[in-house]
């Protein structure tokens, strides 16, 4: 390897910065390092596109301004997501993107095998009231699924 070609290695700064930062020049110039002239100005302009579009896949904040507070995360909510799936899936509750009812039986069997499964490993794990939670919640889904599948 000659002198030269050791000399063509860079090291590229992907920080990002504000427009008022004094250092979004540098950041700029580094990154277009080697390109050819006019494609560092596409390249942040880019840059900064793709960053809006991000953006935007935030989720809207309501009229009034507030977002509604997410709930806890912890055993309890986490066994009632997965009975709202199942529900979901056996077609008792409506898809809340599209408003609609569809079943999908081997999803909701799925779905309650994993309750299930959970049940049998945090058996002696859990307090009263999620034992109690689980177990009830398994009977509900386990019945909705043989009436819906019979």
């Amino acid at each position: 390897m000659s002198e030269d070609e050791k000399k063509d290695f860079k090291v590229k700064d992907r920080r990002i910065f504000s427009q008022d930062s004094p250092d979004s020049d540098d950041s700029a110039t580094d990154a277009s390092e080697g390109a050819a002239p006019g494609q560092a100005a596409q390249t942040s302009s880019d840059d900064r596109e793709d960053r809006a579009a991000d953006d935007q896949d935030q989720p809207t904040q309501p009229e009034d301004g507030e977002m509604p507070p997410l709930p806890e995360i912890n055993f309890s909510t986490f066994v009632v997501s997965l009975n709202a799936s199942a529900l979901l899936h056996l077609g008792a509750i409506e898809d809340p993107t599209t408003g609609q009812t569809n079943k999908n039986l081997p999803m909701a069997k799925q779905t309650i095998d994993i309750l299930n499964m959970l049940e049998e490993k945090t058996a002696g794990n859990l307090n009263p009231e999620e034992t109690n939670l689980l177990k009830s919640i398994l009977y509900d889904l386990r019945m909705l699924y043989v009436k819906e599948s019979g």
